[in-house]
């Protein structure tokens, strides 16, 4: 069912109605990698026909997606291309003549009933065991089939309004074959007389859909399953317009981790970020998102998990994309995130983390932030995480680990830290770094013939209130002087 020749062309046509889901960057993803793999075409198409959900900015939002991901198209909105234009608001006449053409050929007719009537067919024929239009209440309504010939174009020379509907035949199994999920048949008696022509002249998706695929030459349709049903509707008008259907392969659904679709509420609920652009502000690398999504549904075939965008094209292939829908697992993610954080030079990691400090309010110098970014670079799984999980780095801590308290400190503790703490007082300023620190701190344990850890622990936990995290000494060099002194000698008091 692919075009006459074997040239690839794909298309991601997202509909401009809100910003890009993170279900809508994984088919636009698979797109992708399925056209670089062919050494194919990657169309961007926006699909802009309900103007009633437009929203301004999507189309924007979208783009810039598209542009942080790398997932870079060959023709569309800003690039052009052989098939302008890419906006389906722009196409109107195209799809009034196509319209038509169905309407000739038998396949489609105009239907003139007005809501209250079809309200009322949805009630009775509720009651008959079909509440849809289809070929069972049509016979009822006010359309082309039911009326005279000159009566239809009365109304329509009048201006009356109408609409264009699909003409679903009785009886017939319409069958396609899908990449994902292998034959797929449909009854047309299971199907509605969708409405492809809107009073206001507008084509529904369907329409549109089908016009600007052909039109586009685009050779393989790869969308999300929700479009799986209605992928029949499509069968049918490419045989009435006489044209060869594009290959079709319906990607499975995203799911929550506690089972069924993954919805806004399950997600907000969950804490996992719904769109494109919320994964931006959380910190997550571009490249770790895309490795991950490319995951969830394909299969490489390996124990391989990481993998560069050069290296997915090189490995994907549709017949290792699976039918059933996946779990979306946040851990996961993160796994993959932090291979990517870790691979960063110090300076990307640095241009990473500062607007994230600026943002919580920290002031900290560039030598500062470089200096906390290479102790818990190895640390982090998301680069944000450089400040939201280390804030002892900036603020002085309101608390103490309990477990580290009844572990770490002693009778002993108050009184070395204190020491410690005098000694520190006595470092210049310039010369207060990791090694410093460290001197001062063993030549006091042989001082006291004790232990380093006697001293490394509650300092650790006196300057984080934590017990664990960087190498002390790195870690109180970042804090510097005044920091550890002040938090030092408050835990001396606080925790006696």
């Amino acid at each position: 069912m692919a075009s006459t020749d074997d040239s690839v062309r794909v298309r991601f046509a997202p509909s401009p109605t809100g910003r890009l889901h993170i279900g809508g960057l994984r088919t636009a993803l698979y797109n992708y990698l399925f056209a670089r793999k062919h050494d194919g075409d990657f169309v961007l198409r926006i699909e802009d026909t309900d103007r009633s959900r437009y929203v301004a900015d999507a189309e924007e939002d979208i783009e810039s997606a598209l542009e942080w991901t790398n997932l870079h198209y060959d023709e569309g909105p800003e690039k052009g291309g052989d098939h302008v234009p890419y906006r389906q608001s722009e196409r109107g006449d195209l799809y009034q003549t196509y319209a038509q053409k169905l309407i000739d050929a038998g396949a489609a007719y105009y239907a003139f009933d007005t809501e209250e009537e079809l309200a009322t067919m949805r009630e009775e024929g509720g009651e008959h065991g079909s509440a849809a239009y289809d070929p069972t209440t049509r016979q009822d309504m006010r359309n082309s089939l039911t009326m005279a010939p000159d009566e239809v174009q009365e109304k329509i020379e009048n201006g009356d309004e109408y609409v264009v509907r699909l003409k679903v035949p009785r009886r017939k199994t319409i069958r396609f074959e899908d990449e994902v999920r292998g034959t797929v048949t449909f009854e047309s008696d299971e199907l509605d007389d969708q409405v492809l022509l809107k009073s206001d002249g507008m084509p529904t998706y369907h329409l549109a859909n089908i016009v600007d695929d052909h039109l586009m030459e685009i050779s393989h349709v790869i969308r999300g399953e929700e479009w799986l049903s209605s992928t029949p509707k499509h069968v049918l008008m490419y045989e009435a317009l006489g044209w060869e259907p594009p290959t079709f392969a319906h990607l499975p659904l995203i799911m929550s981790p506690e089972g069924g679709k993954l919805s806004k509420r399950d997600a907000n609920r969950l804490g996992i970020p719904v769109y494109v652009q919320d994964y931006k502000k959380a910190g997550y690398e571009p490249e770790g998102l895309v490795n991950f999504l490319a995951l969830l549904g394909w299969n490489p075939g390996t124990e391989e998990e990481l993998f560069s965008l050069e290296e997915m094209v090189e490995a994907f292939s549709l017949d290792r994309v699976g039918a059933s829908g996946v779990q979306f697992d946040l851990d996961k993610l993160r796994w993959v995130n932090e291979h990517y954080v870790r691979d960063l030079s110090l300076d990307e990691l640095v241009e990473r983390v500062r607007p994230v400090a600026e943002a919580e309010g920290y002031e900290v110098s560039d030598e500062r932030l470089r200096e906390i970014c290479s102790l818990v670079q190895e640390r982090v799984q998301v680069a944000s995480e450089v400040v939201t999980n280390n804030r002892y780095f900036f603020e002085d801590p309101d608390e103490y680990e309990e477990a580290g308290v009844e572990k770490r400190w002693n009778e002993e503790s108050a009184d070395l830290l204190g020491t410690y703490a005098d000694r520190l007082e006595e470092v210049d300023a310039d010369a207060f770094d990791t090694d410093t620190v460290e001197t001062v701190l063993r030549d006091l344990a042989d001082e006291k013939d004790v232990g380093a850890g006697a001293i490394i622990h509650p300092a650790r936990l006196a300057v984080s209130g934590r017990s664990y995290g960087p190498g002390v000494f790195g870690l109180l060099a970042a804090a510097g002087k005044q920091a550890c002194l002040r938090r030092m000698r408050t835990a001396v008091e606080r925790l006696g």
